[in-house]
């Protein structure tokens, strides 16, 4: 993915000041796709290009309350959002105009916005479920409650179980065994022993007895039970990998069948889940960690049925927790959002609401974003951009030194295979089986849980849909699929700021084209490049040109490495790699079509800039943001990408375009000496 974008908070900039920021919009506003206001013309752009480009949004836009951090994503996201809440608003009016799909997201927003109703049934949507947990009288009742927490409450206590295509065979989809969804952020928050990791846990151990205690508990038992779970989570979390590693897909590629599975784990009876789980005979399964399964057996050995049951409670009542009253939201929200993420203010019910809509309806509400706000002139705009970049990436494959032929070819066979997915899918989703409740906001987040875990069980053995969209239309963001070879851009992302059809080209290619560039990298970067052109995980390169890769791959990773994101924090620039080489990547590719596509034209200045710098404001501009410290500690642990100012300086210091245009000279911050720039792609 390119951005790192939550659903965030604040006034639109240029024409959408002029709205109210908590009211819904009849239409999207119109942000232009280089805002020259956003700029610090005071700034040496030599000194700090982002600064220069960026300087004065960060001054006028300070982080909302509600939010960890601000950015121009964010922004764009919280317009979208607001479109969507007046499309829903209407819809939940009811009326015989509405079909079917509209009737379920209508109905869905009017029971989530009942704030009232569901404050007066407290914590009885999670009752029958403590209820199960408590009625069990030995272990060998683990595998029947678990598979119906699975199914119901959240797919990822104890481990995650789930499908996906085959990392050796693509077009087959096999079962998933993964870690658990932990309740801290990352691993290293359970093992490491500086003191604001260990006050982190101390908080969240604080946490659980809490929200055991709204769930039941007395007090001394529910501070017992907090700290048994802390224990068992962090034997797991010692026994995961980093997430570096998890960066290795061979890592993850552990294929096995039955048997292999019930050897890992001979505490917990497979087959006896699966039957529960309407899966029997299954007997293909991809283990990511077999020592994290490994772990789990042991700690199901050694555990009571009363710490597996408090096991249970806890994480059912996390799971839970958003949907329920208002004692259970605010807990909830106090330490994952105001302690962890130092965010002071809850968002507002229309957001939560406008969001689980997106969540569990996306497509049935993309639909309505499509309608109105994605014009197939726009669509084509986007694929004739796509289309350019591709091009520049196979001229620039053919045109590297370090490069065999026998592995160029390889690449461009794979480049020639990407699929471009642009707006939305072309077949809209079938919620027919997913039944909505107006008066059943729980419930209905219930059975869109079943519906989406059963959805992605039932293609197990299934042929794959290479169609199938893993983004929402609205969503303000774009990603590839190394398994697809696919590069998708939801409708959401292709709107001003970040697409402008009223700007002139250079900004758009440095900003849709850096996007899209990017994207494409990310079938070549260090962890896409190990797929081929199907999708397989499979070597393709000559030995000495991985050996190249690795060896121009590693000037990126000591280049961010020196980079500070808060405190004495670094990048860990072994996990950002693949986000870093495909900013720089996708950027050169994105200027390579530019030059294509103003090739003999005569462009004039605009704004007091020239249209290479129009380029480079425009690309820099995406990434406009300000975050809390809190949340900068978090994603130094846990975000693969680095911070936005490092996204542009760390990009523009290895392009002498950029020095060309902006008269930087050498030994300035912005220019780098030739002998140390960084070039994969």
């Amino acid at each position: 993915m390119r951005k790192f974008a939550p659903l965030l908070l604040a006034a639109s900039i240029g024409t959408a000041f002029a709205q109210t920021p908590d009211a819904p919009l009849a239409a999207l506003p119109y942000t232009p796709g280089l805002d020259v206001t956003a700029m610090d013309r005071s700034a040496d752009p030599c000194q700090d290009f982002y600064q220069y480009s960026c300087g004065g949004w960060m001054r006028n836009n300070p982080i909302p309350a509600d939010q960890s951090a601000w950015s121009v994503y964010g922004k764009a996201a919280l317009d979208n959002q607001r479109f969507l809440w007046g499309i829903l608003a209407t819809l939940a009016k009811g009326g015989p105009e509405r079909n079917a799909a509209q009737q379920k997201i209508g109905d869905y927003f009017a029971a989530c916005m009942d704030e009232q109703a569901v404050n007066a049934r407290g914590a009885a949507p999670v009752q029958p479920y403590l209820d199960l947990i408590a009625g069990m009288t030995s272990k060998q009742d683990l595998p029947r409650v678990l598979a119906k927490l699975h199914l119901e409450i959240a797919n990822g206590m104890l481990f995650g179980f789930s499908s996906n295509q085959d990392l050796g065979d693509s077009a087959q989809v096999i079962a998933f065994a993964t870690n658990a969804d932990a309740g801290l952020p990352d691993r290293d928050y359970y093992i490491k022993n500086d003191g604001k990791s260990k006050t982190m846990r101390a908080k969240y151990v604080e946490h659980i007895a809490r929200m055991l205690e709204l769930a039941g508990d007395a007090p001394a038992a529910a501070r017992r039970a907090a700290g048994s779970v802390l224990r068992f989570e962090t034997a797991l979390a010692k026994a995961s990998l980093s997430r570096v590693d998890q960066r290795d897909p061979y890592k993850l590629f552990h294929k096995t069948g039955l048997k292999g599975v019930q050897a890992m784990t001979p505490a917990f009876a497979w087959t006896e889940y699966l039957h529960a789980m309407g899966l029997d005979g299954l007997d293909f399964f991809n283990v990511n960690e077999p020592a994290y399964m490994r772990a789990l057996n042991k700690g199901l050995q050694q555990l009571s049925l009363d710490d597996i049951k408090v096991y249970l409670r806890w994480h059912t009542t996390r799971a839970m927790a958003p949907f329920m009253s208002e004692a259970f939201v605010g807990e909830n929200f106090g330490f994952y959002k105001k302690t962890l993420l130092g965010v002071p203010e809850q968002k507002p019910r229309w957001k939560r609401c406008v969001q689980l809509v997106d969540q569990q309806l996306g497509e049935a509400l993309g639909q309505e974003f499509v309608n109105r706000a994605f014009s197939p002139e726009l669509k084509e705009k986007t694929l004739h951009m796509t289309r350019q970049i591709e091009a520049a990436m196979e001229q620039d494959i053919n045109a590297l030194a370090w490069m065999s032929e026998k592995t160029k070819e390889k690449a461009r066979e794979k480049l020639h295979a990407v699929a471009n997915k642009i707006g939305y899918p072309d077949v809209w989703r079938d919620y027919g089986s997913y039944q909505v409740l107006r008066d059943d906001f729980a419930g209905n987040v219930v059975r869109g849980t079943v519906f989406e875990v059963r959805r992605q069980l039932d293609k197990i053995g299934k042929p794959l849909d290479r169609a199938e969209w893993g983004m929402t239309p609205p969503t303000v963001n774009a990603y590839y699929n190394p398994q697809m070879n696919d590069i998708n851009f939801p409708a959401g992302v292709l709107q001003p700021p970040l697409f402008d059809a009223k700007m002139d080209d250079a900004p758009n290619y440095g900003n849709t084209g850096g996007t899209i560039g990017h994207e494409l990298i990310h079938g070549f970067d260090d962890e896409g490049r190990q797929f081929d052109a199907k999708g397989n995980l499979k070597d393709w390169w000559a030995k000495q040109d991985a050996k190249a890769f690795n060896q121009r791959a590693q000037c990126i990773v000591d280049q961010y490495a020196q980079y500070t994101i808060v405190d004495d924090i670094k990048i860990n620039s072994k996990l950002t790699l693949g986000e870093d080489a495909a900013d720089l990547g996708g950027l050169v590719l994105a200027w390579m079509a530019w030059k294509t596509e103003i090739a003999g034209k005569v462009l004039a200045d605009r704004d007091g800039l020239t249209p290479e710098q129009r380029f480079f404001v425009g690309t820099a501009q995406w990434t406009c943001e300000n975050e809390r410290p809190e949340a900068l500690r978090v994603n130094a642990l846990t975000n693969p990408h680095s911070p936005g100012k490092y996204r542009i300086n760390g990009v523009v210091v290895n392009m002498p375009e950029f020095a060309r245009a902006f008269s930087c000279k050498p030994g300035q911050p912005m220019v780098k000496p030739k002998e140390k720039v960084c070039r994969v792609w």
